[in-house]
């Protein structure tokens, strides 16, 4: 195994990891603003069940969609090399800045991003390096993903509230304060079971670049459980900013308005993945918490801070493409 392929695993597991903190928000942010857990009960809950996932999680479906996005001719170690540093660079900004953008799609664009300017080098055309199938299916979801996470919140939400109107509101958020311990738990565990395997795909691409293994042969055990362990530690580092963010900028959110954002995210996370698409659990959570916010009314939600969230979103991926090709333009000699 040559340095090089050292340095990639190696920065591929420190991504995970970002992505875990990063990320954290997305199953702790409502559970800790409605003060069901402390802080750190709160991360210490969600790194269990992203890293439960790992004995769950089989199929590897996005993996593979994830390791598809660029031609198997474009892609070396120096490609995945600068993919990595370009999305660990915008997850760094984004957390810096508390803007809970998408490790997920950070992550592709930087991968393409290297893959289409490995290309150019070639003298080929920088389009041919990237497979337009899971590219549109990964960025049409940028849009679906909060979209569909925000009907399924609201219709939760509605349906609780439709159903619970004749209770006295103390008794309802007890019993919501301990539902939401299921519902974060969910959403943790889809969180790992979605992300992780980003990562997983990215590892297995720099083993078959680096002629370790066959582009035929079977993922070895040790990748998924050194990215689940990865995403779990990370999240129990906690990304305390972006927990502000997600927990009571967009929206002012109650135990049972926290339970019903979790869990439209959750059922999201867990039918995307059934499907290998890599969605963004950040984009599916805020989403979902709009949708909540929603059933209140349509000024319940802080628009301003939302549609600052989504230009976030929009700029992810052609930026993460520009930092990696910049990168690789000046690592590939080496």
């Amino acid at each position: 195994m040559t340095l090089l392929l050292v340095v990639v695993i190696a920065l591929a597991i420190c991504f995970d990891f970002i992505n875990g903190f990063h990320d954290a928000a997305n199953s702790i942010a409502t559970v800790v603003s409605t003060k069901v857990l402390s802080p750190l009960q709160a991360v210490l809950w969600a790194a269990a069940f992203n890293f439960l996932a790992y004995f769950v999680v089989k199929d590897h479906k996005v993996a593979n969609t994830v390791a598809q996005t660029v031609f198997e001719h474009f892609i070396t170690l120096h490609v995945i090399l600068a993919g990595l540093v370009a999305a660990i660079t915008w997850n760094l900004i984004t957390w810096w800045f508390g803007i809970p953008s998408s490790s997920s799609h950070t992550l592709i664009g930087g991968f393409a991003g290297a893959g289409m300017t490995n290309a150019l080098f070639m003298h080929e055309n920088a389009f041919h390096a990237v497979n337009s199938g899971p590219i549109i299916k990964i960025v049409a979801f940028i849009f679906l993903a909060p979209v569909i996470g925000s009907i399924i919140g609201f219709a939760i939400n509605a349906t609780i509230l439709h159903l619970c109107k004749n209770t006295r509101p103390s008794k309802a958020e007890v019993w919501f304060k301990r539902l939401q311990l299921i519902s974060s738990g969910a959403l943790s565990f889809a969180h790992g079971g979605n992300d992780a395997q980003k990562v997983m795909g990215i590892i297995y691409l720099a083993l078959v670049a680096g002629k370790v293994i066959d582009n035929k042969a079977p993922m070895p055990e040790w990748i998924p459980l050194a990215c689940y362990s990865a995403i779990a530690f990370g999240t129990m580092s906690g990304g305390w900013k972006i927990v502000k963010t997600m927990g009571s900028k967009i929206t002012k959110v109650t135990p049972l308005e926290g339970f019903s954002a979790e869990t439209a995210g959750a059922v999201t996370l867990f039918v995307t993945e059934r499907f290998g698409i890599p969605v963004s659990t950040t984009h599916t959570l805020t989403g979902s918490i709009i949708g909540v916010g929603l059933t209140k009314r349509v000024s319940a939600v802080r628009w301003g801070i939302t549609i600052n969230l989504i230009w976030a979103w929009i700029i992810t991926i052609p930026i993460s493409a520009l930092i990696a090709g910049l990168v690789f333009a000046i690592v590939r000699n080496m």
